[in-house]
Parts: structure tokens; C-alpha cells; sequence
């Protein structure tokens, strides 16, 4: 063996002895250093760190790894039907919200705004007959026919009052309804200088009183016509939001059942146990508010349907045909007053202008007396309308019988042929109108009842479904959870 020589020479190379070596003064690298390539050339760069992953990704990473165990499943599966359900409820519970609140308007809200508007062009009408009437008793007015005018008037600005409270801003309604409230005070100051200059004997009462009557057939019933068209108008809308079926809520109602249906029989393989508890709970919740759904909706649209064709439409028939009545009387009446001063030419003859509207008005009348009998469904609906057809026509034969009178030079016998006592023409005509307002009053009462009947099968839909989907989600959380704990 080889002794280190003194002085701490080095040995010799080649004796296989090694000697300390000194602290370097590198500092150490956080890396491994690179191997030079051989044949000489640059080191090589260190690796790039690994990209970070985001939050997303590696959820996405934990699902895809908990979708391969059996726990993992049951928790996806049990999230989507619970979102399912969920869902199935809310759409339920929203869609039938809307039909509820659209089947309240028609039944609170537009059909009696329509007929409020019927009511308006009636009454309008009413003042004008009441008027006309009036003119021709002379100084022979009684007090209750200056009444029924004065009603008449009261009733149509009352009419026009809860219009305007219940049109929306800036409609056309509105605008309507502000010419009406205009017109209605110049018509009555006319009807007012008609009765002054009658009472003492001047011709220029008549002359004044064609023109309150032109001013109210040109202007105040057209426009009464226009509110009366747009009520109509509103209160379709509301019953075609009423009336479709919620489709998306049932066709959610079939998928939860169906989605259902499969969760349970992939239990059933696995478990070999025909019920879990939650499940079928959660089934048949979802099945009650389907069916609820679908045969609540069903006998809702039904009534709302009998209400429209069995009621409103007959409303409109027998509207129109009281309104009919009412014109129609007032040119039996302006037919005397004017006393062949307003004529109309069609083709080489000349006719009373008055007498062609009323003949064009019974004509209406006929036409609105025949639809509403058409529609009438019971013998209660039905019966007035016959009365009024009654009188109608004993009314024709009257009033032929005036015309012959007057044509013929006898102005008093024409004049009791129409506003005389028993025999006269106000006789049918009050005939006529009594009997249409029995036949109104059973139609709303009719109405009433389909609609009610409607809105009553609706109403408890949307809290049911949000109940009932609630309970079914606790009881799919609940069967799913069950199976859970089977793996603990």
C-alpha cells in the first residue's frame, strides 16, 4: 500500500488513490445539467412546464371518472331526474299561470268590458228613439218619456266613464272614448233647442232635431261601434291565450315519466327488487300532475269554448239586433218628423230617407233575431227570441199601416199608429226590446256560468303542479339516495 508523501504531494497518477476534493464554487442547479450532445454543440433547454388545467376541465375529468363506478352513476342519475322533475313542474306551473290569468280576463275583464261597450252603443241609440219619441208627443210629453231619455244619456256617460278607467293609455280605445265624452254634451244641447223650439211651435225644432240625429249616426254610434269592435277584439285575445294546451309541459310530463320508467327498471336488474319507495313515489306524483294537467286543461277549454260559441256569440247576435231595434225606431220616428224634407233617389225613384233606414234596420234586426235563435241552446234562451220575432213582424204590418196614413195626407192617424196606445207601433217595438233584454240577461247569466266553470278547473293547476313536482323530486332524491347508501 502507498503511504500520502509528506508535505501532502499528490501521488502519483496511476496508484488508484484518491484525494478529497475541494468545495466548488458553482451554485447547484434546480435541474439536472444537460449532457452535451457528442461530437460537441450547445446543451440542450430545459422541459417547458406542464400547462395548468382549469377548474372546468378537471371536473369534467372527476365526472368522467366517477361515471365508471356505480355510486358515480346513481349521483349523474340522480341530478338529472331531479332536474327533470324540476323542470316538468315549473314549465307546468308557469304555462298554466298564464291560462289561468288569461281565462280570469275574459271572465272579470274584457267579456264585461264588451258588453259594457254593447252597453254604450245601446244606450246612445235609446237616447235617440227616447228623443225622436219624445219630439212627436210634443207638448204631450210625459214625464216618463223625458225620463227614459234622460236615463238613456246617464247611462251612456256612466258607460263611458268605466271605459276610459279600464282602456289602457294611448290606445285607440282611448281615443274613442275622448271624441264620445266630446260629442255626447253637443248632442244633448241639440236635442235640448229641438225641444225648445217644438214646445213653441216653430218648424226649426225638427230641423234641429235631424241634425242631433245625423250627428249621432254619422258620428256617435260609429264611433261607439269602433270602442265596441275593440272590446270584442281584446277579449278574443284573452281566450286564445286561454284555451291551447300546454304542450311543453307535457311533453316534459312524458319524458320525466318516461326517464322514470327507465330508472326504476335499470334498479329492478341490479337489485333484483321490483319497488324502491322514492321512485314510485316520484312516479306517481309526476303521473298526478300530468293527468291533472291534461284533463284539468280539457275541461277548461271545454267550458271556455261553450262559453264563447253558446254565450258570447249570442251576446253579439242579440246586441246587434237590439241595437238594429232601436235605429229602427228612430226612423220610424224621424219619419214623421221630417215629413218628406229628407229624401234619397235610388235609381228613377225617390224614397224617404228615414223610412229606407228603417226598412234596412228591421232587415238587420231580422238577420240578428234569427242567428241568435240559431245559437240559442235551451228552451230558456230560446223562447224570448221567438217573442221578439213575434212582435217584429206585427211591427212590419204596423208600420206599413202608418206609412199608408201619412202618405195619404193623414198625419194624426199616422202619428197614433205609431206613438198612440194600444194598436201603435211603440207597442211591438217595446215588445221587441223587453224581449231581447230577457234573452241578454239569460246569455250572461250563461256566460258566466261556462266561464266560471273554466277559470274553476285552472285555478288550482299551478300550485298543484309546483307542489306536486316538489314531492316527486324528494322522492326521486330520496329512491336514488336509498341506493346510495347501499355502497357505504
Amino acid at each position: 500500500m502507498t503511504r500520502p508523501q509528506k508535505g501532502g504531494a499528490a501521488p502519483p497518477p496511476g496508484t488508484g488513490v484518491s484525494t478529497p476534493s475541494t468545495p466548488s464554487a458553482v451554485p447547484p442547479r434546480s435541474w439536472p445539467v444537460p449532457r452535451q450532445r457528442s461530437g460537441g454543440g450547445a446543451p440542450a433547454s430545459p422541459p417547458p412546464p406542464a400547462p395548468r388545467r382549469t377548474a372546468f376541465a378537471e371536473g369534467v375529468d372527476r365526472l368522467r371518472a366517477a361515471a365508471v363506478t356505480e355510486p358515480g352513476r346513481l349521483r349523474i342519475i340522480g341530478a338529472l331526474l331531479a332536474a327533470l322533475v324540476l323542470a316538468f313542474g315549473a314549465v307546468a306551473a308557469w304555462q298554466m299561470t298564464e291560462r289561468s290569468t288569461a281565462a280570469d280576463d275574459v271572465l272579470h275583464r274584457s267579456q264585461p268590458l264588451s258588453s259594457a261597450a254593447a252597453g254604450v252603443y245601446r244606450s246612445l241609440a235609446e237616447a235617440n228613439t227616447a228623443a225622436s219619441s219624445g219630439f212627436l208627443a210634443g207638448g204631450q210629453e210625459t214625464e216618463a218619456a223625458r225620463e227614459e231619455y234622460e236615463s238613456a244619456v246617464r247611462a251612456a256617460a256612466e258607460g263611458l266613464v268605466k271605459a276610459a278607467a279600464d282602456s289602457e293609455a294611448d290606445s285607440p280605445a282611448e281615443a274613442t272614448i275622448t271624441d264620445l265624452n266630446r260629442l255626447l254634451p253637443e248632442y244633448k244641447g241639440l236635442i235640448e233647442r229641438a225641444r225648445t223650439y217644438n214646445r213653441q211651435g216653430f218648424p226649426v225644432g225638427g230641423a234641429y232635431l235631424r241634425y242631433a240625429n245625423e250627428k249621432m249616426q254619422k258620428e256617435m254610434l260609429p264611433a261607439a261601434e269602433d270602442l265596441y269592435t275593440s272590446e270584442n277584439r281584446r277579449l278574443g285575445d284573452d281566450y286564445a291565450d286561454a284555451k291551447p294546451y300546454p304542450w311543453a309541459a307535457i311533453a316534459l310530463g312524458v319524458l320525466a315519466l318516461a326517464v322514470l320508467g327507465w330508472v326504476q327498471h335499470r334498479t329492478y336488474r341490479r337489485t333484483h327488487r321490483v319497488l324502491n319507495h322514492g321512485l314510485v313515489a316520484a312516479t306517481a306524483a309526476s303521473a298526478i300532475v300530468l293527468l291533472w294537467l291534461v284533463a284539468g286543461h280539457g275541461v277548461a277549454r271545454s267550458n271556455l269554448n261553450d262559453s264563447h260559441a253558446h254565450a258570447v256569440r249570442s251576446l253579439n247576435a242579440l246586441n246587434e239586433a237590439r241595437i238594429a231595434s232601436l235605429k229602427a225606431r228612430g226612423s220610424e220616428n224621424l219619419t214623421l218628423v221630417a215629413r218628406g224634407a229628407e229624401t234619397k233617389k235610388v235609381g228613377d225613384n225617390t224614397y224617404d230617407a228615414y223610412d229606407l233606414d228603417f226598412e234596412k234596420n228591421m232587415k238587420t234586426l231580422g238577420a240578428g233575431l234569427a242567428e241568435a235563435r240559431r245559437l240559442a241552446d235551451d228552451e230558456a234562451g230560446g223562447q224570448p227570441v221567438d217573442t221578439a220575432n213575434a212582435n217584429m213582424t206585427e211591427w212590419r204590418k204596423r208600420h206599413t199601416a202608418a206609412r199608408e196614413q201619412d202618405e195619404n195626407g193623414n198625419y194624426q192617424q199616422a202619428l197614433d199608429l205609431v206613438i198612440g196606445g194600444e194598436g201603435a207601433t211603440a207597442e211591438c217595438f217595446d215588445g221587441v226590446d223587453d224581449s231581447l233584454d230577457a234573452a241578454l240577461a239569460h246569455e250572461e247569466a250563461q256566460f258566466e256560468q261556462a266561464a266560471g266553470d273554466g277559470l274553476a278547473a285552472m285555478r288550482p293547476l299551478p300550485v298543484a303542479a309546483g307542489v306536486l313536482a316538489a314531492l316527486a323530486v324528494a322522492g326521486a332524491l330520496l329512491g336514488i339516495g336509498r341506493r346510495l347508501s347501499e355502497y357505504r
